[in-house]
């Protein structure tokens, strides 16, 4: 098994949840946690790990999508059975001819009065192939799990499914915390890739920090020959990802995959993305708008507005969500062809022809999020979210706003910035006087709002900017808490 590394404060949450039951610090002796995040980001292999580490016995059950419940409750009995729970053997051979029967089973096999681990894993399957596991979830759990030092979690991708199990009304509701698992961040990156902060930010780009795609990179590989040594493998992960997280997301042909295309492939607004799928025809707004409102809620795209302290929520720009699925649908998707004939040197060329441009708008929600992970920060007085504006026209468009809030709309500009992501060119006049331009039309910005730059190859000196960052701060945003990065 490859070494489990990273994961750190992911591992420390989880620890702290079995400390609640170890200790008896919670109102009820058991406790549960919904344990989220995008496909592929590494859910399994964590709480396999925690497990393993925490000393504890446990029983881990994997769901299959589509299969018969009789057949699933079979399984969970078998694997109970086969588990290191102390009445593995009291529930061996049991019949469980409802979930209501089965989840009373694992409240027979784990311990009565010493601390154990129980893990449903993908759940979002169980309640799709059954209407009758959620409330015998939550009777069992009333009746008989919470009343034993249990942690129960309860791990699945599809994450509007998972956030729906906490819903007012929904069984299971106010039962249990959230914990949400995130891809590798910049920091993770560089520590397993061992690239310079510039360089590991590329790599975060590429992989959008999934685990298998990230072990994939040797330390101290460039860029290129990354690339290269993944596309001569028509199995590599960095290849056969994208594919297989939208067989899952997406899994038959449609106008939503057609959607992630054309926002793959650089389509911002509205009216663009429906332009590309008709091909001259225009998907119909009501054909069009449901389907990007259901990848929304999915977490596949992400909708930015401007901000400013005058709302303009209808002038949404859509974006990929996640890094490495952004990189797959713009250059890996229709090159898969080619490097399965053994020609993936030209996907590399097309890449190189078009990386600093690609990096330029896809570093951008990185830079936000590096950004705001960083306040508070004297160097950003009385910024609290970090995000852009721009018009209709997309003239001008600016890349960094500062506020104090978002919703419904600030009340007070901290900052204005622009972002040159360049290798060799700083940050220089030329820049200073188009940013200047430029914010002078954001609603809420006058003459004393101050003005950042964010540059890949520095800043020149003697530029009357508020403040300055580059790769290696934005990698310690990361590399500290949120607000405690030097």
């Amino acid at each position: 098994m490859v070494e489990f590394r990273g994961r750190t404060s992911d591992l420390a949450l989880l620890d702290n949840q079995l400390r609640l039951v170890r200790d008896q610090l919670a109102s009820t002796p058991g406790q549960a946690v919904i344990v989220t995040g995008r496909r592929r980001v590494g859910k399994s292999r964590l709480v396999q790990e925690f497990c393993d580490r925490s000393g504890m016995p446990y029983v881990v059950f994997q769901a299959s999508r589509g299969r018969n419940p009789a057949a699933e409750r079979a399984d969970l009995v078998t694997s109970l059975a086969q588990s290191t729970l102390p009445g593995a053997d009291l529930v061996a051979g049991a019949a469980g001819a409802d979930w209501n029967q089965v989840l009373r089973a694992v409240a027979v096999a784990v311990p009565e009065r010493t601390p154990s681990i129980v893990v449903l894993d993908e759940v979002p399957w169980l309640v799709e192939q059954d209407r009758e596991f959620e409330g015998a979830l939550q009777t069992v759990w009333d009746r008989y799990l919470s009343a034993r030092p249990v942690l129960l979690l309860l791990v699945g991708s599809d994450l509007s499914t998972m956030e729906s199990l906490q819903e007012y009304g929904r069984p299971f509701h106010g039962r249990a915390a959230r914990m949400l698992v995130r891809p590798l961040d910049p920091a993770d990156v560089r520590q397993l890739t061992a690239l310079d902060p510039a360089e590991a930010i590329d790599a975060f780009l590429i992989t959008g920090g999934f685990p298998e795609i990230v072990q994939r990179w040797r330390p101290g590989t460039s860029r290129t020959a990354f690339l290269r040594d993944q596309l001569a493998d028509p199995l590599s992960p960095l290849l056969m990802a994208g594919e297989l997280t939208l067989l899952g997301e997406v899994p038959d042909p449609s106008h939503s995959r057609s959607a992630l295309e054309a926002i793959g492939a650089g389509e911002r607004t509205f009216s663009t993305i429906a332009n590309r799928i008709g091909v001259g025809d225009p998907l119909p707004s009501g054909t069009l708008a449901p389907i990007l409102n259901t990848l929304t809620t999915k977490r596949i795209v992400a909708v930015d507005t401007p901000l400013a302290t005058r709302p303009d929520t209808k002038n949404k720009r859509y974006r990929i969500e996640d890094s490495y699925l952004r990189f797959w649908l713009a250059f890996l998707r229709r090159g898969i062809a080619e490097v399965e004939r053994g020609r993936g040197d030209l996907v590399l060329a097309r890449i190189e022809r078009s990386w600093s441009s690609w990096r330029g708008r896809a570093v951008e929600p990185v830079i936000r999020a590096g950004l705001e992970r960083l306040l508070p920060d004297e160097r950003l007085p009385g910024a609290e979210v970090v995000g852009g504006w721009w018009n209709r026209q997309n003239n001008p468009e600016i890349d960094l706003v500062g506020a104090d809030r978002d919703q419904p709309a600030a009340t007070r500009l901290a900052f204005t910035g622009s972002i040159k992501w360049l290798a060799k060119e700083p940050f220089g006049r030329r820049e200073l006087d188009r940013l200047l331009a430029g914010s002078m039309s954001v609603p809420g910005r006058d003459h004393s709002t101050p003005l950042i730059a964010v540059s890949r190859g520095g800043v020149e000196e003697g530029l009357p900017v508020a403040a300055s960052f580059g790769p290696e701060e934005l990698v310690a945003a990361w590399a500290s808490p949120p607000g405690g990065a030097s």
